[in-house]
């Protein structure tokens, strides 16, 4: 190996040799740019919130309502991932809310393993399914 310098320091000799500038100015642009990354997609993460309830049951009941209004405070939660599970054992988590799919894309907003027709979220939200059977 010749140089032992950064590639840095070799390009920064090249463009000052071939006569262009830092800026650009009167030469034009510079040969030589940065590289370019594409900016990466945003990411998932999970907030995990503890709480204390005599049973499962009434843990069920508290953290559907918690997830409930912690959607109203922030719409861009994801309601439909919420998860319950107890607090040694985050494997067994339970989903808290139904999600499935309805005809015009939306999901549905009731707690998980409901009775009757699926609903949309929101006042007046659309309802499907097979009903009270």
């Amino acid at each position: 190996m010749r140089d032992n310098r950064p590639p840095y320091w070799r390009q920064r000799r090249v463009v000052e040799a071939l006569g262009s500038g830092r800026s650009g100015g009167a030469d034009g642009p510079p040969l030589i740019t940065a590289a370019r990354r594409a900016p990466r997609p945003p990411r998932r993460f999970t907030a995990h919130l503890g709480f204390e309830a005599d049973g499962p049951e009434q843990a069920r009941d508290l953290a559907v309502a918690y997830a409930e209004a912690l959607s109203l405070l922030r719409p861009e939660l994801a309601l439909g991932a919420a998860a319950l599970s107890p607090a040694d054992a985050w494997h067994r988590a339970e989903r808290l809310f139904c999600g499935a799919p309805g005809p015009d894309g939306e999901r549905c907003a009731d707690v998980a393993g409901h009775p009757g027709f699926h609903h949309a979220a929101g006042p007046g939200g659309l309802g499907w399914g097979e009903g009270d059977g």
